[in-house]
């Protein structure tokens, strides 16, 4: 194990219920068998349920207790999962007192994920566009976005990728009167407000050119992570594409559509048995979707089109 070498990913959804926590764990699991030392943390504060795709009905520790106490590490919180090489950070049992971290714990979870023993730390993220779901999704060296190939679940993912940047923006530039323009950008819908990634650095550069400097290096080097999950389709596919478009055209970022997860009537069945798919049937068409999503993830390969 080499955690100068750590990686660290995070995986979001723009809404609930597009496979986020399923395919965290499936990853998880598929980096273990390959020999990797593994860290899952349920970071879920609002609906954990990691534990469960493991058969554990509940967890004497959790994230809420690290939380709570500033003598607790997040190693301390750590079990097994049954499978060789992956332990699991399970999710906070306390909704009312920690679906809401505040600033000071935030951080500190945040140092704690960067000081794990481990060669990869997956994050199991919260749904939405809480300040806190997006500051671990942005720490992270891989930012990926679970969607499924549907209108409202499309449009929840360019939603999340929007806030996202805008509050990396929001972390990087010190000068004051750009971070009030940022402010006012995000938190309005006003019509004078920038439409294009173009008009976005013409604005700031207007207030500070050294601010328009920092915004095209920050949008450069923005590349979220894209895959779909329950596609039955040749037409579920393109949605990748159409997506990587669409968010180069409106927001100037590059997103790379990493891979699918096909359809397969055998993830429920694993979900229901209280066991990971890749566990309960390896050789299923799902588990060979999720190896190969996770081998682009590794080799930050991505897919394009073939016609």
């Amino acid at each position: 194990m080499n955690t100068a070498k750590k990686k660290i990913w995070a995986i979001a959804g723009g809404k609930g219920g597009v496979g986020k926590s399923f395919l965290s764990t499936n990853l998880a699991i598929d980096l273990a068998q390959k020999g990797n030392e593994v860290a899952l943390i349920d970071a879920d504060f609002g609906g954990a349920n990691l534990h469960t795709f493991f058969g554990v009905s509940y967890s004497r520790v959790s994230i809420s207790d690290f939380i709570k106490s500033s003598q607790l590490a997040l190693e301390d919180i750590m079990i097994p999962t049954g499978i060789p090489g992956l332990r699991l950070a399970s999710g906070a049992h306390d909704v009312i007192g920690s679906a809401n971290p505040k600033q000071m714990q935030q951080s500190r979870l945040i140092k704690a994920i960067q000081g794990v023993q481990a060669d990869y730390v997956l994050i199991d993220l919260g749904a939405g566009i809480a300040s806190h779901t997006l500051d671990l999704f942005l720490m992270a060296n891989s930012g990926i976005l679970i969607t499924a190939p549907e209108p409202t679940s499309v449009e929840n993912t360019y939603r999340f990728i929007k806030s996202a940047f805008y509050r990396k923006l929001k972390n990087v530039m010190v000068h004051s009167g750009v971070r009030a323009f940022l402010e006012q950008v995000t938190e309005s819908k006003h019509e004078d407000n920038p439409k294009t990634p173009a008009e976005l650095i013409y604005k700031i550069s207007e207030i500070n050119a050294q601010a328009g400097e920092t915004l095209k290096y920050e949008i450069a080097a923005f590349k979220p992570k894209v895959v779909l999950n329950q596609v039955r389709t040749p037409n579920d596919v393109r949605v990748g594409f159409s997506m990587k478009q669409a968010s180069m055209k409106y927001f100037g970022i590059n997103l790379d559509y990493v891979g699918f997860v096909e359809y397969d009537s055998l993830a429920l069945q694993s979900i229901r048995a209280r066991q990971p798919v890749l566990i309960h049937a390896p050789d299923a068409v799902v588990s060979g979707s999720i190896r190969r999503v996770g081998h682009n993830i590794r080799q930050n390969f991505h897919l394009v089109p073939t016609n």
